[in-house]
């Protein structure tokens, strides 16, 4: 069998941009076995959302299962939310294999991981977000992202576990990257994504402004918003674009100001 060429300098640049996101994972090996995961592929970092173990970087099982990855357990963060674990990031895929009535846009697993590379291209910041080893991710996590998608598996039996869902999804960037460059190793130019802390902000101005001219409950906007996510987020928002939408709201608020 034949290996494929090692990773270039561009493509180990690009995937570092990649952060992997477990949210309330039980078991250590699991940290560890993914890590590993991870380091093999060229993802570069890794963030741990109220893991069941307070120290779950530090556990034997996710040392031992981490072999030539302890670099990435040790520069690995532990955050309070999923809010805090994206702040910084420009596009999130959610893996889950469950559908979703109310969502961001299902993609099939290489159409995903093809708007992934093309926006890490442009130095954006992208994370794969993974749920617990026994639920998986809850309906807001998933909206939460700007995608979701699942890694085909035999309909007898659709259970992966966390750390082989990790390295396929790892595996897969790496394989996108390659066919993404061609021969040539250079990427076409897209325009940078807005970061999840941007979007939020937007979603929150946008809600204040529907309120304002009574188009939605102020009591009772869950729905609508959730709506209104799933339409945006099918849009891969760009900086320019959230700062034209929060215009916009700014505009309709300023009757009220005055």
């Amino acid at each position: 069998m034949t290996n494929e060429a090692a990773p270039t300098r561009d493509s180990a640049s690009l995937l570092s941009q990649f952060f992997v996101v477990l949210v309330d994972t039980s078991h250590p090996g699991n940290i560890g076995s993914a890590a590993r995961a991870m380091k093999t592929m060229g993802l570069g970092s890794l963030v741990l959302v109220n893991p069941r173990f307070a120290d779950a970087l530090a556990q034997p099982e996710a040392l031992a299962l981490a072999t030539g990855a302890t670099d990435i357990l040790n520069r690995a963060r532990v955050v309070d939310s999923l809010d805090e674990a994206l702040r910084n990031s420009h596009f999130a895929l959610a893996f889950s294999a469950r559908g979703r009535d109310l969502a961001p846009p299902h993609l099939a697993l290489e159409a995903a991981v093809s708007q992934c590379i093309r926006a890490a291209a442009q130095a954006q910041s992208i994370a794969l977000v993974f749920g617990s080893e026994r639920y998986g991710l809850s309906n807001d996590e998933v909206m939460r992202c700007q995608a979701y998608t699942s890694i085909p598996t035999s309909a007898q039996y659709t259970s992966l576990n966390l750390a082989q869902a990790v390295q396929i999804a790892a595996y897969e960037c790496q394989r996108a990257w390659r066919l993404f460059t061609g021969d040539e190793g250079v990427a076409e130019q897209v325009e940078p994504l807005a970061r999840a802390e941007e979007r939020e902000r937007m979603f929150a101005h946008l809600e204040e402004a529907l309120v304002h001219i009574d188009f939605i409950d102020a009591d009772n906007p869950r729905r609508l918003m959730q709506r209104l996510r799933r339409l945006f987020s099918r849009t891969a928002l760009e900086a320019e674009e959230i700062a034209i939408l929060r215009g916009i709201c700014t505009h309709i608020l300023s009757d009220r100001r005055r």
